[in-house]
């Protein structure tokens, strides 16, 4: 009865932990989520076996990588998802920790693999992306804070949140990586928005960003060779974007066959930042829209559950979490299509790549844990007058 009336779940003691967590975490995400995997495994196939021929390697040696990230990945999240909030939280704030000072020491230890950018950290066998795993604990972190702003004589959070999101920009964007530093603004925009911001105020921000781009553009030959690009209307046939639009074009509703697209013959991000022209180009329209319903659907229940949250850090958290993964994703996919400047940014979950799938392990992670249905009121019910 209490259940059917406080939507609330019954405390059962002594329960399993596995069971436990089978019964309370979202299982529609959970199976996007693998079906995310498995896709990405199966562009692997078609679009990694020319770089590995580029390089001379087997011809999935870098499908054989992503399987052994992407378990790695699937592990992390399955631990994570495992955690109470309150763990979560902390095992955040020490990841975050080491990522920021990982991120800081960039321009001294790290390397541009020739592509322009100081992002990684070259480890011999693999590299390492600090970014990727600064996002979600940069999330959580500014989730605590601005939940504790909302306590009688709390600290002043929102400003820590926002002091820290500037100091990540800015270092973001010296490397430059200037698609992270968006993403990590927007992340911090929606946590503010849900969590009580004045209108005034975030548009303030927004002419901030604009003035900061035009900055950048003036400033940075990366920023402004990239913008150019975009704003260019004619579309090189012999670059990056030139070459996924025609992919797309070419593969209509249907696509042109498995196996049969010649983009990642042309395309050295085939298997990374463009993977969804292989998709378009060898299976069509019909697997993106599927590729987009997946990550709409994860966005989606996520933040409906959220909806539900009394804790106001979880419900901060959880949606800069769901925010971000889903922007990610339209960022990535609209680069594609020519509706952004390109951002050398993956498709979580399907682009190859270790630090971008571990990383995009632990953030899912995090969410299933901060979604998972725990024994509480509703927050309708605060509403509506009902003890809790």
């Amino acid at each position: 009865m209490t259940e059917m009336v406080y939507g609330t779940v019954p405390v059962r003691d002594g329960e399993p932990v596995l069971p436990k967590w089978w019964r309370t975490v979202d299982k529609w995400s959970l199976s996007c989520i693998l079906i995310l995997f498995g896709i990405g495994l199966l562009l692997g196939l078609a679009a990694s076996p020319p770089l590995a021929e580029r390089n001379n390697l087997q011809p999935f040696h870098y499908v054989q990588r992503q399987a052994f990230f992407g378990g790695l990945a699937l592990t992390v999240m399955f631990l994570m998802s495992l955690m109470s909030p309150l763990i979560v939280r902390r095992v955040a704030v020490i990841g975050f920790l080491v990522a920021f000072v990982a991120l800081a020491l960039l321009p001294i230890f790290g390397t541009d693999f020739g592509k322009g950018a100081v992002r990684w950290y070259s480890l011999g066998f693999a590299s390492l992306q600090p970014s990727e795993f600064l996002k979600p604990g940069f999330v959580v972190v500014a989730a605590w804070m601005m939940a504790a702003s909302q306590d009688i004589n709390g600290p002043p959070g929102k400003t820590w949140s926002f002091a820290l999101a500037v100091a990540i920009v800015l270092m973001l964007a010296l490397q430059p990586d200037f698609g992270q530093a968006c993403l990590v603004l927007f992340g911090w925009g929606v946590m503010y928005f849900v969590a009580g911001a004045p209108m005034l105020l975030l548009v303030g921000i927004a002419g901030l960003v604009v003035v900061a781009g035009t900055v950048a553009y003036d400033n940075s030959e990366h920023f402004a060779r990239r913008i150019d690009g975009f704003l260019n209307p004619e579309v090189d046939p012999t670059t990056q974007l030139g070459y996924a639009t025609n992919a797309i074009q070419e593969g209509g509703f249907f696509g042109v066959g498995v196996g049969e697209g010649q983009v990642k013959w042309s395309l050295p991000d085939a298997h990374t930042d463009f993977i969804i022209a292989v998709a378009a180009e060898e299976y069509g329209l019909v697997l993106v829209l599927c590729i987009i319903a997946l990550y709409t659907a994860i966005v989606v229940r996520s933040l409906v559950r959220l909806m539900r949250e009394r804790d106001p850090f979880i419900r901060l958290a959880g949606t800069g979490l769901a925010c971000m993964f889903g922007v990610q994703a339209m960022i990535n996919m609209g680069v594609a299509v020519r509706l952004l400047p390109a951002k050398g940014m993956t498709l979580p979950f399907v682009s190859y790549g270790g630090s971008s799938l571990i990383a995009g392990g632990i953030a899912v992670g995090m969410l299933l844990a901060f979604t998972r249905v725990r024994p509480q009121g509703e927050i309708g019910d605060i509403l509506r007058g009902r003890p809790r």
